[in-house]
């Protein structure tokens, strides 16, 4: 993709402080969620899982040490290239398109923690679900672990800052066609940054249809990362299982 054609995401994920802002996201809660998760899947022992727009593949890294076989893919070069430092035998990372099908299959595809739904092109939602039906084999899963948008919408907070690291981001939140957006803006080292995240308000509803056209079966649903049952006003979560 040339440096002139990126989109938003491929350019503010690149940067240190994208990870400099997200780095406190709760470790914890994210590996109890892939226990969980793999334990309810019920997957083979050395299973392989595809982690799709795994950054800099921490939960990559995790799911290899609880005994899978794990392939990180992101968009993000600099990502990938910090991922890479801790391959190993049953731990890959390539630099890959979600919405184009990897060219092998896998016990498993994970969509982890809301990376999903930024594309502005409509049509790239649903070349990426078939893309994930391309990479599961027979006894596949497929996971999209995405935001319950209506519960996001419900309790937006349209403006905050937090201070890390020394750098104080200055957040704006609001609802523009149909994309929750938060604007982020910093000063470093004498400098201004301004940067936008756009995510698609995408309902269950949505991605039932999107499900559908690609001839996919949505087999459960959860909403958080205990794996209770989905509620569309109060769970933080939509989380959706399909082979």
């Amino acid at each position: 993709m040339n440096k002139d054609t990126k989109q938003w995401y491929a350019s503010w994920f690149d940067t240190p402080f994208y990870h400099i802002l997200y780095k406190d996201r709760g470790h914890d809660e994210a590996q109890a969620f892939m226990a969980n998760l793999t334990s309810y899947l019920n997957l083979p022992d050395l299973g392989t899982i595809l982690d799709l727009a795994c950054g800099k593949g921490r939960h990559s890294v995790y799911l290899n040490s609880i005994g899978y076989d794990v392939t990180g893919v992101d968009l993000s070069e600099n990502s990938i290239a910090h991922a890479k430092r801790f391959e190993n035998n049953t731990l890959h990372f390539k630099v890959h398109d979600m919405c184009k099908a990897y060219p092998k299959q896998f016990d498993a595809v994970f969509n982890l923690f809301t990376s999903f739904g930024y594309f502005e092109n409509e049509e790239d939602n649903l070349l990426t679900i078939k893309a994930i039906k391309a990479e599961l084999n027979e006894f596949g899963f497929g996971v999209i672990d995405f935001m319950n948008a209506d519960y996001v919408i419900a309790n937006l907070v349209p403006e905050d800052s937090k201070t890390i690291e020394g750098i104080t981001f200055n957040q704006k939140r609001y609802i523009k066609d149909n994309f929750i957006v938060k604007d982020i803006q910093f000063t470093y080292d004498d400098e201004e940054y301004t940067f936008t995240e756009k995510v698609k308000a995408l309902t269950l509803e949505n991605f039932q249809s999107f499900f559908e056209q690609a001839n996919v079966t949505l087999l459960d649903i959860f909403g958080d990362y205990k794996l209770s049952k989905f509620d569309k006003e109060s769970s933080e979560r939509l989380i959706m299982i399909f082979k």
